[in-house]
């Protein structure tokens, strides 16, 4: 008798290094994105302590971890901030830098790019693509 197992696949959050790794990521991110002239005066009233964890946990969500985000969704927070189409594409470059930096797999950095596509609408203002 043969005995086989099944086993669960591996979530891309696993896989890069849970919680830990991910937080490292938006460290770096933010730290990308404030020394960025064209990006930072989006933060200039923002509590960072407080948005970086709500990245870090929206992130979590979209690489297959634990999904405990409960803040405002993307639409509600970002659609009064009148984000550009070009302001947006920076913000996708700087995390698809900073996956590559830490040496997130390729196929884990094509699917957060796949994701950051399917949002766009969402963070991008009408008469700003």
């Amino acid at each position: 008798m043969t005995v086989t197992s099944e086993t669960t696949p591996i979530s891309h959050y696993e896989r890069i290094g849970g919680a830990a790794a991910v937080k490292s990521a938006v460290e770096l991110f933010y730290d990308k994105v404030l020394a960025d002239p064209e990006l930072a005066g989006y933060f200039t009233d923002v509590n960072m302590t407080e948005q970086r964890r709500h990245l870090a946990l929206m992130l979590a969500v979209v690489l297959g971890g634990p999904n405990e985000y409960t803040g405002r969704g993307l639409a509600e927070a970002h659609q009064p901030l009148r984000i550009t189409g070009e302001h947006y594409a920076k913000v996708g470059q700087h995390l698809t830098a900073t996956l590559v930096e830490l040496g997130v797999p390729a196929d884990v950095v094509t699917d957060v790019q796949a994701v950051l596509g399917q949002v766009r609408d969402q963070v991008v203002s009408a008469g700003n693509a």
